[in-house]
């Protein structure tokens, strides 16, 4: 890669992830790291006080965004939805060689930029990796360390996530746009990021549904809501390094009431879902939901947690366990820890020697373990 006069650009660093991003590096990164931060209002980038250097470039402007990404050898982005203003971001790193990280959960959008951008980034050496958040830190990260301790004959690997947190209005945005625009039906597809996986659909890896008492768990499970990303991200990871396994995750429900709270959190997943293919159901989420640049008060967010115990099993019948588990809101507190360790794994450390569109397991592997552990992230495996 040329000399950058900047090591890595926050950018989008005035929506409600992106303060905590600067938040995060203020506080995280190390002092000889040159960075900056990015956006498309200087009085608000310069009223974060960073004390970095402030780069303006508005997403509509292709070209604004091109000298910024020139400047840089990682761009990492949290303004979304990632479909109406991440593509130029994404281009500009292709065309000039500049590793890439974001916190998408739009598959579709990605899968998009996979058929357009795939050889030119894998050709030169550009690591791309979306899904950098929560969505789908854990999910990939803990499936491939379970693939790691039972080898390649790794058959099934299967997730159960418990968490506390809350919601911010960029989620909710991203959701409502591929609504919108009826790219939401592409998510269905269960290969939709590993195409060259050319095989039937197993039982495992059908999205779940509805709500049911798991006999191996002793537990009531429920969809979990970012399940149709996760798996789709983890088959990607498959793809990419040559294995196949098939993957799955659930809510899992403790207590008294695991099983009212099961049917009711399955029901009410599946009546929203239902209820953004209408026009005024959104209009509805808009007028009473957190609006895009706002989210949960610094008390929910510290007091949020999750926990994601994930069990696998080869084809001999043995098993391996893992957990991956932290406090903080997961959708912020985690998501930001995720995202800034693996710009930063990008930007430093020695990682695999592959490039394109990659996953965070695929494209950081043990450098982002290594980081998330330091951090205070657990991530075992037995």
């Amino acid at each position: 890669m040329p000399k950058r006069e900047f090591d890595v650009v926050l950018y989008g660093a005035t929506g409600f992830t992106g303060r905590q991003t600067v938040r995060y590096f203020a506080q995280f990164a190390p002092p000889d790291l040159k960075w900056a931060i990015a956006g498309r209002n200087l009085n608000k980038l310069q009223a974060l006080k960073a004390a970095v250097p402030v780069i303006l470039a508005d997403s509509s402007d292709q070209s604004a965004i091109d000298k910024m990404v020139k400047r840089t050898r990682v761009l990492l982005t949290t303004a979304g939805p990632f479909a109406l203003y991440g593509t130029g971001i994404v281009d500009a790193c292709v065309h000039f060689r500049t590793h890439y990280c974001d916190i998408t959960g739009e598959t579709p959008w990605v899968r998009g930029l996979i058929d357009r951008y795939q050889d030119k980034a894998s050709a030169e050496g550009t690591r791309v990796i979306p899904f950098c958040g929560f969505d789908s830190v854990p999910s990939d990260l803990g499936a491939m360390l379970i693939a790691g301790a039972l080898g390649p004959q790794t058959a099934t690997v299967t997730a159960f996530f418990q968490m506390s947190g809350g919601l911010n209005g960029g989620t909710l945005a991203s959701a409502l746009n591929m609504a919108e625009t009826g790219t939401d039906k592409l998510m269905r597809d269960p290969f939709l990021l590993s195409p060259k996986i050319q095989r039937a659909l197993s039982d495992l890896e059908r999205d779940p549904a509805v709500a049911a008492f798991d006999e191996h768990t002793k537990t009531w499970l429920a969809p979990f809501v970012i399940g149709p990303i996760n798996t789709r991200v983890v088959r990607r990871s498959c793809q990419i390094l040559g294995v196949d396994f098939a993957y799955q995750e659930y809510l899992k429900m403790e207590g008294i009431m695991a099983g009212p709270l099961a049917v009711s959190f399955a029901a009410g997943s599946a009546l929203l879902e239902a209820g953004l293919r209408f026009s005024p159901f959104r209009q509805l989420l808009r007028m009473v939901a957190p609006a895009p640049g706002s989210g949960p008060s610094e008390k929910t967010m510290d007091d949020g947690w999750f926990r994601c115990e994930l069990v696998g099993q080869d084809g001999d019948g043995r098993t391996a366990r893992a957990l991956i588990a932290d406090q903080g809101d997961p959708g912020n507190r985690v998501t930001v820890k995720c995202l800034c360790e693996s710009a930063l794994a990008l930007a430093l450390d020695e990682l695999p020697a592959r490039a394109g569109f990659l996953t965070p397991s695929t494209g950081l592997g043990d450098a982002l373990v290594k980081r998330l552990r330091h951090r205070g992230m657990e991530l075992s495996v037995s």
